[in-house]
């Protein structure tokens, strides 16, 4: 009889079996030369499981597969004397060895800052360095013994009930080949053997040295005894007829665990199968060898998918592996550290939580890597959002600060708003217009009201002044015509070739040019046109009434009464325009920068947008640009 294949020991990792089973699965199996035809007939041994080798592997416990490792040594301590107080029976070897081993990766951790904080001391000697006692470490000794001495007990406990299970099943094998040996008296035994042989069966696991052989030499026993005994053949075929139906049965669930959806309970429950296999009694001999080939390939179908299905998951554990490892690589490589505006602090978000879908979509990667990837994917998210944070929270405090300078600024506009120095004034409210600008941005929800405050305390300032300057406007006017007629009047002598008194003539120019120099200012412009006009109609009555000894005279003095009505009330409405135009540009670029902080380009429509605002905005800041430069000029000359 052969055993049956199982998996190789480095794909599967599985529950140590019975170890008496095991053992006696191991035994070398009996050829038909080896036992006589009646033995064969009753040799109907138990089948083959997978040997003792796998126990080596690890099939995760559903126990197991519920723990977690704490993550700090405190917690490490308190798991390990929760385990130290469970009995022996309960306590899970894999679990402790996981515990141990996080304990000393986090130990290495503190001794690898300790050593760098030692090195970062200059002249530190590194051979010199003595880490720092750990009484956690002296803790977890203590309970790694404990747990060990515990461990121990319970293998002297069940190498004892090995031994006795041993001496009782030597026993029984004593008794049997007793009984074949009573040939006169051996069907008066059949009762008390089949009662030994369901007693054997009851028989805890024996020590592992010896399982096999023990199960060989009960095997032998058994069939001694059914050599000698001599029952009649219907009760003997009543039994081969019912166990083949036993074992029927058996194959067809078999089977069906084939196709089982769950490969690792259907595996388990193969485990039980073979046990009932063994205990069933044999069949007839003709079909023994068929059936029996018939539930192995069964069996090895289950195991061979049990090893695929182990195989396909370190595979997929591999990859998962390799894929968060990358997405480990991708977080810690984007650099946040000149991120400066909310914009580019909301668009690296958004790829750290793309990350972190992406990680969450993975599966697990092997044990042994899992936690430790975890934690690395984790620590680097955490620096990014630290940092985010402190970002936010640095620029609540900035916006704070130009909220507070803000309205400072508004309170000393409106202190000043009802001033009727007008050159005072304006240029103190165009300083204050220049400070509001070197301020930076303040919160949206307070962003146009402390903004309007602002403009309407200017507003109210220079339509005042502008109420105020209208009327000198209208006297302008005024003056406009009382010129214009000065010109008239002087046009009219010039054409005048009358026979009119020189001296007449000269006195009446004289006097018009009195009256000229008595009007005041006229519009801007309009004053150099009338200026020109008045120098040329002067130049030729000079000429004409031969006025010469007074014509450079009188043109410096023309020329300086002109600068002095037009050109200072010239320049300084034009000051005061240019830098109401500055101020308007500066209104409308500051709209937009603030505009501009609160848009994305999510859609290829508010992409067009964002690009709409930077090219008009950058308009603005040339011509603010143009307009300062010409204030400037304006300014040298006043």
């Amino acid at each position: 009889m052969k055993l049956l294949p199982v998996p190789s020991p480095t794909a599967v990792k599985q529950k140590p079996l019975n170890q008496s089973f095991v053992m006696e699965l191991n035994e070398t199996p009996m050829t038909p030369q080896e036992v006589s035809p009646e033995q064969s007939e009753r040799n109907d041994a138990p089948v083959g499981q997978p040997s003792d080798t796998t126990n080596d592997t690890e099939q995760i416990p559903e126990q197991d597969q519920q723990f977690h490792v704490p993550t700090t040594k405190e917690g490490i301590i308190e798991a390990l004397k929760e385990i130290a107080l469970l009995n022996p029976e309960q306590i899970m070897t894999d679990n402790v060895t996981r515990l141990k081993a996080q304990f000393y990766q986090l130990r290495n951790d503190e001794l690898a800052s300790e050593r760098e904080a030692y090195l970062a001391v200059e002249g530190a000697d590194p051979e010199a360095f003595k880490p720092a006692a750990d009484p956690a470490e002296e803790d977890l000794r203590t309970l790694l013994s404990t747990i060990k001495d515990k461990k121990a007990e319970l293998r002297a406990k069940i190498e004892a009930e090995h031994e006795a299970n041993l001496n009782r099943k030597e026993a029984i094998i004593n008794e049997l080949i007793g009984m074949s040996a009573d040939t006169d008296s051996v069907n008066l035994h059949y009762q008390r053997a089949k009662e030994l042989q369901t007693e054997f069966k009851t028989i805890g696991e024996v020590p592992a040295p010896k399982a096999a052989a023990i199960w060989k030499a009960y095997q032998d026993a058994v069939e001694r005894f059914y050599d000698q005994w001599k029952v009649n053949k219907e009760l003997r075929d009543y039994d081969f007829k019912k166990n083949l139906a036993d074992k029927e049965a058996i194959i067809a669930e078999a089977r069906k665990l084939t196709e089982a959806a769950d490969v690792i309970q259907a595996y388990k429950r193969l485990q039980d199968l073979h046990e009932q296999w063994r205990e069933t009694g044999p069949v007839a001999k003709e079909i023994r060898e068929e059936i029996w080939n018939t539930f192995r390939e069964a069996s090895t179908a289950i195991s061979k998918r049990y090893q695929n299905y182990f195989e396909e998951r370190k595979a997929h554990e591999r990859e998962n592996e390799q894929a968060k490892t990358l997405l480990c690589e991708k977080v810690e490589s984007i650099d946040f550290s000149q991120a400066n505006s909310y914009a580019a602090w909301e668009a690296l978000t958004k790829e750290y939580l793309k990350a972190q879908e992406d990680w969450k979509a993975l599966g697990f990667a092997s044990r042994k890597v899992n936690a430790q990837l975890f934690t690395r994917f984790r620590n680097a998210c955490d620096k990014f959002f630290e940092s985010k944070s402190t970002f936010y929270k640095r620029q609540k405090e900035e916006l704070s600060n130009n909220l507070a300078a803000k309205i400072a600024l508004c309170e000393q506009a409106e202190a000043l708003k009802d001033s009727t120095d007008w050159k005072k004034a304006t240029d103190k409210f165009v300083e204050l217009q220049k400070e509001w600008k070197k301020i930076g941005p303040v919160g949206k929800r307070m962003s146009d009201n402390v903004w309007h405050r602002f403009q309407t305390a200017c507003d109210h300032f220079f339509d005042t002044k502008k109420q105020v300057t209208s009327d000198t406007r209208k006297t302008e006017q005024a003056n406009l015509k009382a010129k214009q007629g000065i010109l008239e009047a002087l046009r009219a002598l010039n054409a005048d070739d009358s026979a009119t008194p020189r001296t007449e003539a000269i006195s009446a120019v004289k006097e018009l040019r009195t009256q000229w120099q008595g009007i005041g200012h006229v519009p801007f412009r309009d004053k150099d046109k009338l200026q020109d006009a008045y120098r040329q109609l002067i130049g030729e009555l000079f000429d004409k009434l031969d006025m010469r000894e007074n014509r450079n005279r009188q043109d410096r003095a023309d020329s300086n009464q002109g600068t002095a009505d037009g050109d200072a009330n010239r320049i300084v409405r034009e000051r005061e325009r240019l830098a109401r135009t500055i101020e308007q540009r500066r209104q409308e670029l500051n709209t937009y920068e603030n505009n501009l902080g609160f848009l994305n380009s999510k859609s290829k429509s508010g992409e067009s947008l964002v690009r709409e605002i930077e090219r008009k905005s950058q308009k603005l800041r040339d011509d603010i640009a143009q307009l300062q430069e010409k204030l400037k000029q304006i300014d040298q000359k006043l």
